[in-house]
């Protein structure tokens, strides 16, 4: 293979991946998935669904990608009992992950809310 054709794929390659990334941003539409996930949490909470609280949760996850179990009680400003509660109602629905009891808790990206939280991604069920 000679260089120049190299520098061809290789420009090919780069060009083929931004076209990629920008495809898949126009999407899921980054910049509106915070807002996306919190309008449905909130939707559940008045649904009773979920807890009111739970946005807080979802939203401090959003920004800090984890949480440590023993700091969501102070997150929330209610006592452990609660915030289990909380994050019970959150794991149920498959939105909040761990990888064991006293692991840090992590969001979730559940299939049943892909369309939602991510609406253009995934063709709407028939």
């Amino acid at each position: 293979m000679s260089e120049e054709a190299l520098v061809a794929f290789t420009r090919f390659f780069l060009e083929t991946c931004l076209n990629q990334v920008t495809f898949m941003e126009s999407l899921i539409q980054p910049d509106r998935l915070r807002s996306r996930i919190l309008a449905w949490a909130e939707e559940e909470a008045r649904t009773g669904a979920l807890s009111p609280k739970s946005g807080i949760v979802l939203d401090a996850l959003l920004y800090r990608g984890e949480i440590p179990r023993g700091e969501v009680a102070g997150l929330l400003g209610v006592s452990d009992r609660q915030a289990r509660r909380v994050t019970g109602g959150l794991m149920t629905r498959g939105v909040l992950q761990s990888d064991g009891d006293r692991a840090p808790f992590m969001l979730a990206f559940p299939a049943a809310l892909a369309s939602r939280w991510m609406p253009g991604l995934f063709p709407e069920q028939a």
